[in-house]
């Protein structure tokens, strides 16, 4: 279906919806830039004491972490702003479908519709990552 026809169509996310994500999508895009300029975690600090630095090494490597979702999520808000200028908003790209009013609720910045994220998501999946209790059952010297 061509984006042009579908957003004509567009009726899932009402013009009042839309500046409501907007401005949700701009409050939360503040809030990782700041949350992304605070690096005080990344700090390397000299100590003796072998516990300390374990210690430290351990909060450091949570802090990239976090560092690392958080600008991974504020690439997903800033496209999703731009979505919005470009008034594709709400439209997923892998079916040129509409995505749910109720999805982009509890994830403004939500790109894809839900069956589509979840075939990525399995496509992107490691074999065993997934609970699965025959395998886990084989691992454990099987029954």
């Amino acid at each position: 279906m061509d984006l042009a026809r579908l957003m004509k169509e567009r009726s899932f996310v009402t013009s009042t919806e839309l500046k409501n994500f907007q401005h949700v999508l701009t409050a939360h895009q503040g809030e990782l830039e700041q949350a992304i300029r605070n690096r005080e975690g990344l700090a390397i600090e000299a100590n003796p004491a072998l516990l300390v630095q374990v210690q430290q090494s351990t909060d450091r490597e949570l802090a990239i972490g976090n560092l690392e979702r958080e600008s991974s999520q504020l690439r997903d808000v800033q496209a999703a702003l731009d979505r919005i200028r470009l008034d594709a908003f709400g439209v997923c790209p892998g079916c040129d479908k509409e995505i749910y009013v109720k999805r982009l609720a509890a994830v403004p910045w939500a790109g894809s519709c839900s069956v589509c994220q979840n075939a990525e998501d399995r496509a992107y999946q490691l074999p065993g990552d997934a609970f699965d209790g025959e395998s886990l059952i084989l691992r454990a010297g099987g029954l």
